[in-house]
């Protein structure tokens, strides 16, 4: 089973995303990445921020979980501690090569909160939805677990 922490960070009305091109796809994903032997989630979470953003950050509370099929990815709550936003330099920086499809590109940006519900391109959409939700109606007490049938 492949565990992947990811990260929402909220700042200023806006939310730290990666912008993807890969394989002729253009997307966004929340930043994270998979967990390695030895690590926790939340250790994971703190080190892909930082790795793919720059920031140090805290975890303030885990916030959801999704299952796909063989895949089980946590998200979290965080909040900056220092660094500077688009300074990562994890290997998805250092050993990707654009050319190549199979690794593409990987753009940290913000995105304003009020322009998340135009963007189709956002994954994975049921982050999106428990976002724009706790926006108006705060965050959940509990973290929200999500089951995705792939088809």
């Amino acid at each position: 089973m492949r565990i992947r922490a990811g990260v929402i960070l909220i700042e200023d009305d806006q939310v730290s995303l990666i912008e993807r091109f890969r394989g002729g796809a253009h997307y966004y994903v929340f930043p994270g990445g998979g967990v390695d032997i030895g690590e926790t989630p939340y250790e994971a979470a703190i080190r892909e921020m930082e790795e793919e953003t720059g920031l140090r950050v805290t975890v303030k509370r885990k916030l959801a979980e999704i299952h796909f099929g063989l895949s089980y990815q946590l998200y979290y709550l965080v909040e900056r501690v220092s660094g500077e936003y688009g300074t990562g330099t994890g290997e998805e920086y250092t050993d990707s090569d654009p050319e190549n499809p199979t690794q593409g590109t990987y753009v940290p940006i913000w995105m304003p909160l009020a322009e998340l519900p135009e963007h189709e391109n956002v994954y994975p959409v049921e982050i999106v939805e428990l976002v724009l939700k706790s926006i108006n109606d705060g965050w959940p007490d509990e973290p929200v677990v999500y089951v995705v049938n792939l088809k």
